[in-house]
């Protein structure tokens, strides 16, 4: 009975993120509710905890995959290669100028 119903709920909440608050209130729901031992409503409590850290890694992962993919497709370059060429314009820059200074000697 109680594997049916927990996977009911696991099905139902999927990877949903618990507070530890909210925890506490469904544990103490399960146990009056469905007469679930405290030890069983914790390993359940955790298993659901687990998971939902698991979907958020995951969904983590894939949105950063998928940004990823967007700055690449968009040609965004990343921020230390935009600091090199910011680095070596103005290093240019300067070479111009001295160049610029020099010629205007007689």
């Amino acid at each position: 009975m109680f594997e049916l119903f927990e996977k009911a709920v696991l099905t139902g909440l999927g990877a949903v993120s618990l507070s530890q608050k909210k925890a506490e209130e469904f544990l103490t729901e399960l146990q009056d509710k469905y007469r679930v031992s405290e030890d069983e409503g914790k390993q359940f409590l955790d298993k659901i905890q687990s998971m939902a850290k698991e979907g958020q890694s995951k969904v983590r992962e894939m949105a950063e995959t998928e940004v990823q993919k967007v700055i690449d497709r968009i040609g965004l370059v990343p921020r230390d290669e935009f600091d090199r060429l910011k680095k070596r314009v103005a290093q240019l820059e300067a070479r111009l100028q001295e160049t610029e200074d020099g010629s205007d000697l007689p």
